[in-house]
């Protein structure tokens, strides 16, 4: 999942005007030429989308009875297209769908079930969790195409300056090793985000979350969640912490920060890796510190799992999605991940894609080990939208404008009305 990151902008039309699947354009196949499957990719338009069109197309030659129609949908606007193209029987053959859209998608019966099937004849070589989080009602409706999660990043150079020889393992030795770093550096040593999305770390630091989907239960209000978003609001001020950023700009000037090396350390996901080495604190990247998140006070550490898995729309026939399986097997396969990882710094979502070639970059063999203590979310189809009333209230909250109590009070109220069904 790329937070704070928009794909770039395409116009609303072409994208529509390409959106031919093999539902409704299966008539356009002649019947003694290819079948031609539609392709819907979320990825940036300038700095992912080459390499996915480039696999494309060394498909099309190893299988010359497929050809792929490649669209380029920006990210923030794929999820509603998809949904109003799959409504009307008009939808791609294949999306990129981000992982939280998967359930959502795959209850309305968009999408096609994939177990069994030859787009899932790997199963066993990718990462468990991630071919947990394709599913939804014991069914898996998406094969992982990459994956992220959140880290601590650090400047090693400003953290051996402070003589701090690793990163901080819980958030109080975090507020502890920022107060050093501004005492022997004159830098700030964190700068935290107010978006909800890097906000959830702390909640699983307590044992919790937004909500306890097996217990049809609103947890955003608890106790332990409370006691989560006070370490939060706390690393907002004292020696060392920046104060919240509250403005339209927040992602960028903390992303800028860091990588001038005007800031010792952020928490950040490895959608950002080619921009931490264009910053002049990363031209030699293996200054680039990358740690599990800080635990909480349970002792427990871990930040949400994000990415992408390629799915199959379900009103597609027979013809067009048996190409389909056949490209997403293709996409998904060891040696189509480890050339994207190597192309655009993603990561890898099966183990034998890491090659020692994937490995050699700093950045992605830093990301691959914090990956275990990243969290599954819940198969939930509402659950991305929980974030969005918390991120109206939290820099609220992180501003001064707002009590931690009446913000959250605020959240749980909203979230109610998201899940009607579940108890507070």
């Amino acid at each position: 999942m790329r937070r704070g990151i928009a794909a770039t902008a395409l116009v609303a039309s072409l994208a529509l005007a390409a959106t031919a699947c093999g539902g409704s354009d299966s008539g356009s196949d002649k019947s003694d030429g290819p079948t031609t499957i539609t392709w819907w990719d979320t990825s940036n338009a300038t700095n992912e989308a080459p390499t996915y069109k480039a696999l494309a197309q060394q498909f099309e030659k190893a299988n010359p009875d497929i050809k792929v129609k490649y669209v380029n949908v920006p990210f923030d606007q794929a999820q509603n297209k998809f949904d109003t193209a799959a409504g009307s029987k008009g939808a791609p053959d294949i999306l990129r769908s981000e992982v939280g859209w998967t359930p959502a998608f795959a209850k309305k019966g968009f999408f096609l079930p994939l177990d069994g099937t030859e787009a899932l004849a790997d199963q066993a070589k990718f990462q468990p969790s991630l071919i947990e989080q394709a599913k939804y009602d014991g069914k898996t409706y998406g094969v992982p195409l990459v994956t992220d999660t959140l880290a601590l990043v650090y400047n090693k150079a400003l953290y051996k300056k402070a003589g701090i020889t690793e990163a901080p393992k819980t958030w109080d030795d975090l507020k502890k090793a920022a107060a050093t770093i501004k005492q022997k550096t004159g830098v700030d040593g964190y700068w935290g985000s107010t978006q909800a999305y890097y906000a959830q770390s702390f909640l699983y630091g307590e044992g919790t979350d937004t909500v306890d989907a097996s217990a049809k239960k609103i947890t955003v209000n608890s106790a332990a969640a409370q006691k989560a978003y006070g370490t939060w609001q706390g690393l907002f001020s004292g020696k060392g912490l920046h104060k919240a950023d509250t403005t339209a700009d927040a992602y960028a000037h903390i992303q800028d920060a860091f990588v001038n090396g005007k800031v010792a350390s952020i928490v950040q996901g490895p959608w950002e890796i080619t921009n931490f080495y264009k910053g002049s604190a990363f031209t030699d990247k293996t200054n680039l510190g990358i740690a599990t998140v800080p635990a909480g006070s349970t002792g427990k550490a871990g930040a949400p799992t994000g990415g992408h898995n390629l799915s199959v729309y379900a009103g597609s026939d027979k013809a067009h999605q048996a190409a389909s399986l056949k490209f997403v097997k293709f996409m998904t396969s060891a040696a189509s991940q480890a050339k994207i990882a190597l192309k655009n710094s993603t990561l890898p979502t099966r183990d034998d894609a890491y090659t020692s070639d994937v490995k050699a970059d700093p950045g992605i063999a830093g990301y691959q080990t914090v990956l275990a203590a990243a969290q599954p979310r819940p198969a939930l189809p509402e659950y991305s939208s929980l974030w969005g009333p918390l991120d109206t209230e939290l820099p609220k909250i992180a501003g001064g404008k707002e009590s931690l109590d009446k913000g959250l009070s605020n959240v749980e109220l909203a979230i109610a009305k998201l899940v009607p069904d579940f108890s507070k």
